[in-house]
């Protein structure tokens, strides 16, 4: 069983300390994405599991056996990179099994395990050629080959679609789904992007400044975002976020953005809120839509008057750029038609679908 446990997990550089004792269970056959900004610790956690670093404190597992002290090659895992690190002298099938001739298994072991990987990648028509005669998707290819011979308890990959167009990403994002399913082992992936963590993960660990932030669904992270930093990075486009005040009027909690503007308090946050608190009024582009709309806001909405200062037509919506209480927001529209810069417009907030954050601390009134 290829299980991971990190245990109060420090790393410092120095006196710099830039993984603070973080603690995170990844079961076996789970595919984990650790995502955030530049600089986050993604990518020093991802190396201190390979034990490509050293850790300063606490305790790594895995398979239930602590690894502190292994070196990379006792771990039983396979990592691949961004740069692919293929050997441009050799061909993919060399590529492919030098790491098993290192390891001086035997040949007919080695043919297997090539050609098996092979199969999975769908590379069987590359096997003589060298790097150089391949495109950036078929590299990528036989790196993940080249990992997969090995067996391994445990994938990681460290950004590995960052020197792919945007048309290849996508492509390859489906394949190492794929391959997961095919090969049925636990992988652990780094990325910056929170579209790749989104569309491939069983789970999402949202790191920030060296800390875990939150751990979850893509759906249960996008949907109940802990703190403003997760519900500002998770989401395309992100949650729109809004400084405001909880005041009385007309007999209910509203959240006031200024003397004319306010929203009223979803029923589900107004026993979790009190008169003049200071908060941030969160909501997502989706969840606000032009009056009339074809797709219908369920539950309680409330109506906004906006000026649209710039569209974006993408074809089965639209993205509408406008300004309120100072800040700039964005809404979706599904059924597209040209909008003006400067066209008035009335729209529906699902209120139902809004968060409320603590303005001091970021944290989400919803718990």
């Amino acid at each position: 069983m290829a299980e991971i446990l990190l245990k109060d997990v420090v790393k410092n550089y120095g006196k710099l300390e830039v993984v603070h004792g973080i603690n995170l269970f990844i079961e076996h056959n789970e595919f984990v994405v650790l995502v955030g900004p530049s600089g986050c610790g993604k990518s020093t956690t991802l190396r201190m599991i390979a034990g490509l670093e050293d850790i300063t404190g606490g305790e790594i597992s895995i398979g239930g056996t602590v690894v502190n002290d292994f070196a990379p090659r006792k771990r039983d895992i396979s990592m691949v990179f961004q740069n692919y690190a293929l050997y441009p002298h050799m061909s993919v099938r060399e590529n492919l099994g030098f790491g098993l001739k290192i390891a001086k298994q035997p040949k007919d072991v080695i043919e297997e395990r090539v050609n098996e990987a092979a199969v999975i990648l769908n590379i069987e028509d590359l096997m003589d050629r060298t790097p150089a005669e391949l495109s950036g998707g078929q590299r990528q290819r036989v790196a993940m080959g080249r990992a997969i011979v090995r067996h391994p308890q445990v994938f990681l990959f460290d950004e590995p679609l960052s020197n792919l167009d945007a048309k290849l990403r996508v492509q390859m994002r489906t394949e190492i789904k794929r391959l997961h399913q095919k090969v049925k082992t636990t992988i652990v992936y780094v990325t910056h992007d929170q579209v790749e963590a989104m569309t491939m993960a069983d789970r999402i660990v949202v790191m920030k400044d060296g800390h875990i932030e939150q751990v979850g669904s893509p759906l249960e992270v996008f949907e109940r975002p802990v703190d403003t930093f997760v519900a500002s990075f998770i989401g395309s486009p992100p949650m729109n976020l809004i400084p405001g005040e909880v005041v009385m009027r007309d007999g209910r909690l509203h959240v006031a953005f200024n003397a004319d503007q306010s929203v009223p308090v979803p029923a589900s946050l107004a026993d979790k809120t009190t008169e003049g608190q200071k908060v941030i009024f969160g909501f997502r582009a989706d969840d606000l839509m032009p009056d009339g709309h074809a797709v219908p806001i369920m539950g309680e909405a409330s109506g906004l008057r906006l000026t649209v200062d710039i569209a974006e037509p993408l074809g089965t919506e639209t993205l509408l750029f406008c300004q309120f209480a100072g800040v700039d927001i964005q809404a979706k529209m599904y059924n597209p038609r040209m909008v003006k810069p400067g066209e008035v417009m009335d729209f529906k907030c699902a209120l139902d679908k809004t968060h409320l954050f603590d303005a001091a601390s970021g944290k989400s009134l919803r718990g």
